[in-house]
């Protein structure tokens, strides 16, 4: 497995702008697709977006489609999740994932997962 370790979260008031980058670990980066996903307090982890092992596809889910976007430096083995016009239902800690020779915007698909960074967003 790849291990990932997260950063950049914090506290930003609405509207505002993060960068989470995910550091791999351990294997090939360049053979996993990765994802990001979020879990807010008392709901379920739910997808945010995903990246292909090359970086050339991406995939959004539909509330963040436009103010997100992920891409991905292998010579670097990071993932940056840039996050613009935050919203404070948007408060959750975020996961970085990792699928060796596949992504997707399921999470049964991942086969490593970050400890995760929290983002606060204030009204």
């Amino acid at each position: 497995q790849v291990q990932l370790v997260e950063s950049g979260g914090g506290l930003v008031q609405a509207g505002g702008s993060l960068r989470l980058s995910c550091a791999a670990s351990g294997r090939t980066f360049s053979n996993y697709g990765m994802g990001w996903f979020r879990q807010a307090p008392g709901k379920e982890r739910e997808f945010v977006a995903a990246i292909s092992i090359s970086g050339g596809f991406t995939s959004y889910a539909d509330s963040v489609r436009g103010r997100f976007t992920l891409s991905r430096d292998n010579a670097k083995n990071t993932v940056y999740l840039q996050m613009n016009s935050l919203k404070p239902e948007e408060t959750a800690v975020y996961y970085c994932a990792a699928a060796r020779g596949r992504w997707s915007a399921s999470r049964s698909q991942y086969d490593s997962w970050g400890q995760g960074t929290q983002v606060t967003v204030s009204s």
